[in-house]
C-alpha cells in the first residue's frame, strides 16, 4: 500500500492462483485462463497493427488476429459468429470496458438491489459506463433510471477486475467501479431492465445475477459500508 491510501489486491501468480491482500483467494477456473490467453493474443495483435509500419508485420499480426478468433469462437458457448466477428473487426490499441455500480445503503444497513429482467436474479444498480459521463454521474444516473431512487455521489469503494471477485468470464477485459451513493429521496420504480427494486439485509440476500454482481463483492461492499474508513480498492 505504501503512502498511497489505496488497498490492493488480485495479484496472479504463475500457477495462476490470484494472491490478495485482506481478502479471499481466488484460484482461476480453467476457461477462465484460455480466455485470459485469448485477451492477450488480441491486445498483441492489436497493438501491434495499430502501431507497426512494416507491411511484412502487418501481415504476420493480422493472422494471429485471425487464429486469435478462431480461438475465442471454439471458446464461445453461445452463438460464435459474433464473438468471432468482434475480435476480426475490433481496431486500434484495446483498452478495458468499465462496468460502473452504485452501493445504496439505507438507514438500516440495507443495501438497495434490483432484479434484471434478463435472468430474474439480483444485482447492484449499475452497467457500462457511457462516453462522456464520469463515474459519479453515471452511478447516480443508473440509480434513477433503474430504481427511481435519487442518489448523490459519496465516495469510491473500489475498482475491481471483475474476474478476480468471482464473476465469470467474458470476452472482454473488464474494470468494475463501485461507487457509494447517498439517498435523498424518490420512489421505488422499475425500468425496462428491472423487474423489481428491494432492500436487502446482509443475511437476507437473494440470488445474486453473478455477470453482474459477486457475492464475494457484494460482500466487500458491506466491508465498506461497516467501515466507511476503508481505503478504496484497486486491482
Amino acid at each position: 500500500m505504501g503512502g498511497s491510501g489505496i488497498a490492493r489486491h488480485g495479484t496472479p501468480d504463475a500457477a495462476g492462483v490470484i494472491l490478495t491482500g485482506s481478502v479471499p483467494a481466488v484460484t482461476e477456473d480453467p476457461d477462465g485462463a484460455w480466455l485470459r490467453r485469448v485477451r492477450a493474443l488480441q491486445a498483441i495483435a492489436q497493438e501491434g497493427l495499430t502501431y507497426t509500419r512494416d507491411p511484412f508485420d502487418a501481415v504476420r499480426f493480422t493472422r494471429l488476429r485471425e487464429l486469435t478468433a478462431e480461438i475465442a469462437e471454439a471458446l464461445s458457448d453461445a452463438d460464435p459468429g459474433p464473438v468471432r466477428l468482434a475480435v476480426e473487426q475490433a481496431e486500434g490499441y484495446l483498452t478495458p470496458k468499465l462496468d460502473v455500480r452504485a452501493a445504496v445503503f439505507d438507514d438500516r444497513g440495507r443495501v438497495l438491489l434490483v432484479q434484471e429482467h434478463s435472468d430474474g436474479r439480483w444485482s447492484l444498480p449499475g452497467g457500462w459506463a457511457d462516453v462522456g459521463e464520469g463515474l459519479a454521474a453515471g452511478a447516480v444516473r443508473e440509480v434513477w433510471e433503474e430504481t427511481g431512487y435519487v442518489v448523490e455521489y459519496e465516495r469510491l469503494l473500489g475498482v475491481y477486475d471483475r474476474e478476480r471477485w468471482g464473476h465469470p468470464p467474458v470476452m472482454w477485459y473488464t474494470l468494475k467501479a463501485v461507487v457509494a451513493c447517498r439517498l435523498l429521496g424518490g420512489e421505488r420504480t422499475t425500468s425496462m431492465e428491472t423487474d423489481a427494486v428491494e432492500w436487502f439485509a446482509r443475511d437476507d440476500v437473494p440470488e445474486l445475477s453473478t455477470g453482474r454482481t459477486s457475492p464475494r463483492l457484494l460482500e466487500r461492499v458491506f466491508e465498506h459500508h461497516d467501515d466507511p474508513a476503508l481505503p478504496p480498492d484497486v486491482d
